[in-house]
């Protein structure tokens, strides 16, 4: 079974609005075969929606190399406006519902526990604000439930999507950061590189898919480290804390340990390394038609949070 998603099958030759979002994809992972990934697509698919766009505008917008994928100076002023021009179709969607149909009733979205408060509840209030005879239920959860057995219309989830026959579409990522107490580096020094990992007491979040390898890209460098420590974690709020008592070096998304930062009871290193982002979802069941209401969240908070991304 496949994830099914959004704007998927659009593969052809006049460039589509599928084709622009796959060079959008392309210019912010960094290369072709991450914009795949990233898309759930797979390397044909995505360079053959890259080659009918640049066709059709007639200009190089991606320069390749066997590792990497430059934007040119005319890609990346063009990337600067559509992805500004995606969202407002993204709004221009939702605003449309409201003629099309009558935008009320219950709605009820699922969210992660630590992820709701700062970044669901927010779009959730516009939303209600734009559409008053909507009713929100939120259920929130630290573990992926199923949808239908709990009659949820919808749910944002964070991280890879396992295999299923539910519709998917990408909202953002959410940048990751390797950190650490400044007592603990004061003791036993900081990582310059990501193999000084290995040397390191690392805290480890069991419930990732394997965790005990941390993966690093530095322009076309890439670097896979086994880490290993006494502390480990099924909760990424755990694991945080376990990094701020000085116990090990951990990653984490740069949101959930913003304040800590700013307080200085954590530090970031190897900032010249790039983390894999964390993809942001939302899923709905599937289905032949969505009701209005849901496909009007749906491309609300596409639209919200490419103009404003989480985190």
């Amino acid at each position: 079974m496949t994830w099914t998603y959004y704007h998927e099958n659009r593969e052809n030759a006049v460039a589509s609005l599928d084709d622009y979002r796959v060079f959008v994809a392309i210019v912010e992972q960094g290369n072709l075969s991450a914009a795949a990934r990233h898309l759930h697509r797979s390397l044909q698919a995505v360079s053959r929606s890259l080659q009918g766009l640049e066709q059709e505008l007639g200009v190089e917008l991606i320069q390749r190399t066997t590792r990497r994928a430059q934007p040119t100076a005319a890609g990346l002023a063009f990337h600067a406006r559509i992805k500004v021009a995606l969202a407002d179709i993204d709004l221009a969607r939702s605003e449309l519902a409201e003629h099309g149909a009558r935008i009320d009733g219950r709605l009820r979205i699922g969210g992660s526990t630590q992820f709701s408060a700062p970044h669901v509840v927010p779009v959730v209030a516009a939303f209600m604000e734009r559409y008053p005879d909507v009713d929100v239920e939120l259920v929130v959860a630290d573990q992926h439930v199923d949808l239908q057995r709990e009659k949820l219309d919808a749910a944002v989830r964070l991280g890879e999507l396992p295999d299923s026959r539910l519709h998917a579409r990408q909202l953002g990522t959410l940048r990751m950061v390797t950190i650490g107490a400044p007592g603990y580096f004061a003791r036993h020094g900081r990582p310059r590189t990501p193999a000084d990992l290995r040397r390191h007491a690392c805290i480890v979040r069991r419930s990732t898919h394997d965790a005990q390898h941390w993966s690093y890209r530095r322009a076309d460098k890439r670097r896979r480290v086994e880490v290993q420590g006494r502390f480990s974690a099924d909760n990424a709020a755990a694991c945080n804390a376990a990094v701020a008592a000085g116990l090990g070096v951990g990653v984490a998304a740069l949101w959930q340990v913003r304040n800590l930062l700013d307080q200085g009871r954590l530090e970031t290193v190897l900032d010249d390394w790039q983390l894999p982002a964390l993809p942001v979802y939302i899923v709905w069941p599937p289905g032949k038609q969505l009701p209005a209401r849901t496909r009007a969240f749906i491309d609300f908070a596409a639209a919200r949070w490419m103009a404003e991304p989480p985190g």
